[in-house]
């Protein structure tokens, strides 16, 4: 038994690291990596992202999300131990609800740099993903990938 529970503990750990490494996307058509080239997106899944985004009852599930992880955050030690995870899926949920029709991919580093792939209908959107991502506690820099193409008629 003694043997067993250490490879037991490393194979979760192993698979959990695994499993991590997915980044986040705003769009379920949202580039696959943050280093993909995004493609240009159709008309009707630009639609139903902006509908959704911009259903209020979306924007406070996604303004409530970010609050309560920033809360869990603080009673853990503030951001000296941000999970990448956490910390991309977090720009991930401020990204969604502040730009309808994005379709944006996120991942971060251990260091709090975030890199966003993906495609905004215009360039005031492009130009609010850096502040955005940087009001979330934990973001030091962000790589900003995404590109300006409106979606396809």
């Amino acid at each position: 038994m003694k043997k067993l529970a250490p490879f037991f503990v490393s194979s979760l750990l192993l698979l959990g690291a695994v499993a991590c490494q997915n980044p986040s996307r705003t769009s379920e058509s949202a580039p696959d990596t943050v280093n993909q080239n995004p493609a240009f997106p159709a008309a009707q899944t630009t639609q139903e992202a902006k509908e959704d985004a911009q259903s209020e009852l979306r924007r406070r599930q996604l303004n409530e999300d970010i609050r309560a992880r920033e809360e869990r955050n603080n009673i853990t030690g503030g951001d000296t131990q941000r999970a990448t995870a956490d910390l991309a899926s977090e720009v991930r949920s401020k990204l969604e609800a502040n730009i309808p029709g994005g379709q944006l991919t996120v991942a971060a580093d251990q260091n709090g740099t975030v890199t966003v792939n993906g495609t905004v209908n215009n360039q005031d959107q492009l130009n609010k993903i850096q502040p955005l991502a940087q009001e979330i506690k934990g973001v030091k820099s962000v790589v900003n990938k995404a590109v300006v193409a409106p979606a396809k008629q």
